[in-house]
C-alpha cells in the first residue's frame, strides 16, 4: 500500500459511502449526532490497523473526509464518538469498530464474543458501557471498484401480466446439482450455469426471485448448536452481496453481476427478496455492528419516552426508521444500486405493512421501471 498522509483531504458529503475516484477514495457517513467519526484504515488483510483518521468536515449531518492515492480493496471501518446514553437513544461506543452503511464489500466474519457489545453483556444491563475492542470479532468493510463489462447484456422486460415467478436459495438450488462443477455449487456462478439456466427455463417461468442475498449475520444462538442461519433474514448490510454463495468471496460483486448477466441472456429477470423493516443488531440487548453505533436514535424506531428501548414491530428485536429522511434515502439508494449497477429487474418486499405507507410510494415512484412485488401477509 501506498503512503499514507497524516490527514485527510476535506472530501465531499456525496455520495455516501467509500467512493472510489481514479485518483483516491471519498468516504462519507451520515449520523447526526456523533460528535466525532473516525476512520480506520487497515491492511488487505483486514488484520492490522495502518492508520487512523478523524473525519474532517461535517456538512449537511454527514462527516466525509478524502484520502488521495487510495485504490480499490482499501480495507477500513468507523469508529464513532458521541453520547453513551441509553436511555436518551444514544448508543455511541468509540471502542465498537462499525461497518459502513453504505459499504459495498465486506471483509472476514463475526465471531460472537463479549466485545461485540456495547454494554458489559456479562452484566445483562445495556446502561452499563464497554471498554473493549470489538476490532478482533467484526467485519471491516472493504471500497471495490464497480467496473464490470456487461456486454450485449439486456433486461427482459417481461409484461407484468405474463409474469410468472420461480422462488429459490442461491446456495439451496444448486448446492447438490450434478451438472454444476463441485466448487461452483451453491454460488451465485453456480447459478448462472447454463444447464440450471436450461431447467429453469424449462419450467415456464419468467423472473427468478432470489431469498435474500444481502450480507447476513449468522445468529449467536445458532452458530452454538451448530446451526447457521439458512434463509439469511438477518441483514447488516444492504449494499453487499453476501460473500458465503460467491465461490470468490473478495469478487462476490462482480460473481453476483455475472449471474445476472448469464439470466438475462437466458431471458430471465432476477428478483431479489429484500429486509429493509429490521437489522442483524437486535434489541437494546444486542450486538454494535453499524447502524447502532453510527447513530442509533436514528436509524432506529424507539419508544417515544423510554427511548432507551426499541419498537419490535417486526418481532426480530427493532424496526428500521424509514420515516426518517436519511434511514429512507439509505433504503432508495440500495434499491437504486441493485438496479442500476447490479442490473436486477424488481424486488419483493419482506414484511411490507411494516413499512410507512408514504414513504414506501416515494421509493417505488423513484423505481417506477423495476418490478416490484409486495408482501404483507406470510411474514416470511
Amino acid at each position: 500500500m501506498h503512503l499514507l498522509p497524516d490527514t485527510l483531504d476535506a472530501g465531499s458529503a456525496y455520495p455516501l459511502g467509500a467512493t472510489f475516484d481514479g485518483l483516491g477514495v471519498n468516504f462519507a457517513v451520515y449520523s447526526a449526532n456523533a460528535e466525532k467519526i473516525e476512520l480506520c484504515v487497515y491492511d488487505e488483510t483486514g488484520r492490522r490497523e495502518l492508520k487512523r483518521y478523524a473525519l474532517p468536515e461535517w456538512t449537511d449531518e454527514v462527516w466525509h473526509g478524502y484520502l488521495p492515492d487510495a485504490q480499490p480493496g482499501l480495507v477500513y471501518g468507523y469508529r464513532a464518538h458521541g453520547r453513551y446514553a441509553p436511555e436518551e437513544g444514544h448508543r455511541f461506543n468509540p471502542n465498537k469498530l462499525l461497518i459502513d452503511p453504505y459499504a459495498k464489500g465486506l471483509v472476514g466474519s463475526i465471531t460472537w464474543n463479549p466485545a461485540l457489545f456495547g454494554y458489559q453483556m456479562e452484566t445483562g444491563d445495556d446502561l452499563t458501557f464497554d471498554e473493549r475492542d470489538s476490532a478482533p470479532f467484526t467485519r471491516r468493510s472493504r471500497v471495490i471498484d464497480p467496473a464490470f463489462t456487461w456486454g450485449r447484456d439486456r433486461k427482459p422486460h417481461v409484461p407484468w401480466e405474463k409474469t410468472i415467478f420461480y422462488e429459490t436459495h442461491v446456495k439451496g438450488f444448486t448446492k447438490l446439482h450434478p451438472a454444476v462443477p463441485e466448487k461452483l455449487r451453491g454460488t451465485y456462478a453456480g447459478l448462472g450455469n447454463p444447464a440450471v439456466l436450461d431447467y429453469i427455463k424449462s419450467l415456464g417461468v419468467t423472473s427468478v426471485e432470489l431469498l435474500p442475498v444481502h450480507a447476513f449475520v449468522q445468529d449467536d444462538y445458532l452458530q452454538e448448536k451448530n446451526l447457521v442461519n439458512y434463509w439469511g433474514y438477518n441483514t447488516i448490510s444492504f449494499f453487499t452481496p453476501a460473500r458465503r454463495y460467491a465461490a470468490v468471496p473478495d469478487f462476490a460483486f462482480s460473481e453476483f453481476k455475472e449471474m445476472v448477466a448469464r439470466m438475462h441472456g437466458a431471458g430471465l429477470e432476477v428478483i431479489l427478496d429484500v429486509v429493509y423493516n429490521h437489522t442483524a443488531e437486535g434489541n437494546e440487548k444486542g450486538p454494535t455492528l453499524s447502524f447502532k453505533g453510527v447513530d442509533n436514535a436514528s436509524y432506529y424506531r424507539l419508544m417515544p419516552g423510554e427511548e432507551r428501548y426499541y419498537i419490535n414491530d417486526t418481532g426480530t428485536g427493532n424496526t428500521f426508521n424509514l420515516s426518517h429522511p436519511r434511514v429512507l434515502q439509505l433504503v432508495t439508494d440500495s434499491l437504486r444500486y441493485w438496479a442500476t449497477e447490479m442490473r436486477v429487474d424488481g424486488f419483493r418486499f419482506d414484511l411490507m405493512g411494516h413499512h410507512p405507507a408514504e414513504e414506501m410510494k416515494r421509493a417505488k415512484a423513484a423505481l417506477a421501471s423495476l418490478t416490484l412485488e409486495k408482501d404483507g401477509v406470510d411474514g416470511s
